[in-house]
């Protein structure tokens, strides 16, 4: 990222062991929060398609109201429900078998990795399974756009960081239309479902048909990291097939809202300190 650096010789140690030449220190000579910062303009909008999760805090802290606007064609979106498996071995073992299945059919698939890491190792599993594929990453940014362009085709099959490629349409073909659309995989879920809802809603764009679903084990990062009090529940019935989607959201929503709580906290946190230093600041007392 160009104009970009870490602090606290962070970014010289990062440099040192990557064996380039050390750049010179920068001192911060004033920060703002992203509140304080947007909360200066006299008016202020916006447009997502996942505001609805965070209308609270938009009304909280920006005075914002969230309006819902109907789609302009109807949403043709199916829902294939999701997969838990106990190992992340199980995980990328259906998540291929899903994907010959489907591209089999003349449908592109899109698979939403968590990490660049992840990427490449899924591409690995492809490759071994000679499953032509494409992935699309933070080390392929330069041919992005072509990425996201070949990925309607029929029967292609693109690996994909859940952040890549977002604000790009995936055109389809009048065969793929026929076909079902766009099919997309989620392998592990986000922090924040927002996101989640953003790499689903890569699939079914202006009346387009489409599908996703989610292929995830529970050695994922978010079920480890915030769902350990129900992780023995879902590691002894997470091969029952008819409770597994529904272990599977509990789990989701468990870990999901955990952190979600967490972050907003954090925010909260901010706004205060903000309010806080505009009294201290303010001539009279009171903030402008």
């Amino acid at each position: 990222m160009a104009d970009r650096s870490w602090e606290r010789g962070l970014h010289q140690l990062i440099e040192t062991k990557e064996g380039c030449k050390p750049s010179g220190r920068r001192e911060t000579l004033a920060q703002i929060t992203y509140q304080r910062f947007f909360r200066r303009y006299l008016w202020l909008a916006g447009m997502t398609g996942t505001a609805a999760e965070i209308a609270a805090e938009l009304d909280e802290v920006y005075d914002l109201e969230v309006i819902r606007i109907p789609t302009h064609r109807a949403v043709r979106r199916q829902d294939f429900g999701a997969r838990m498996c106990p190992t992340t071995a199980e995980k990328w073992r259906h998540v291929a078998g899903q994907i010959r299945e489907i591209s089999k059919r003349g449908r592109p698939v899109l698979v939403g990795t968590r990490s660049v890491e992840a990427s490449e190792q899924l591409s690995s599993i492809l490759t071994e399974q000679e499953l032509e594929h494409t992935v699309l990453n933070a080390r392929q940014d330069a041919d992005e756009a072509a990425i996201v362009t070949a990925a309607g085709r029929a029967g292609s099959i693109t690996v994909a960081t859940n952040m890549a490629g977002r604000g790009t349409d995936i055109k389809l073909l009048a065969d793929v239309i026929e076909r079902g659309g766009l099919h997309v995989i989620l392998t592990e879920y986000h922090e924040s479902a927002r996101i989640d809802r953003q790499l689903f809603g890569r699939c079914a764009r202006q009346g387009d048909p489409g599908s996703f679903e989610a292929i995830v084990s529970l050695e994922d990062e978010l079920f480890r990291r915030h769902a350990g009090r129900l992780m023995p529940l879902g590691t002894g019935i997470c091969l029952s097939r008819p409770l597994n989607a529904f272990v599977c959201h509990l789990l989701r929503r468990l870990g999901q809202g955990s952190m979600e709580r967490k972050h907003l906290s954090t925010r909260r946190l901010t706004v205060k300190q903000d309010t806080k230093l505009d009294k201290a600041l303010a001539f009279a007392g009171t903030a402008d």
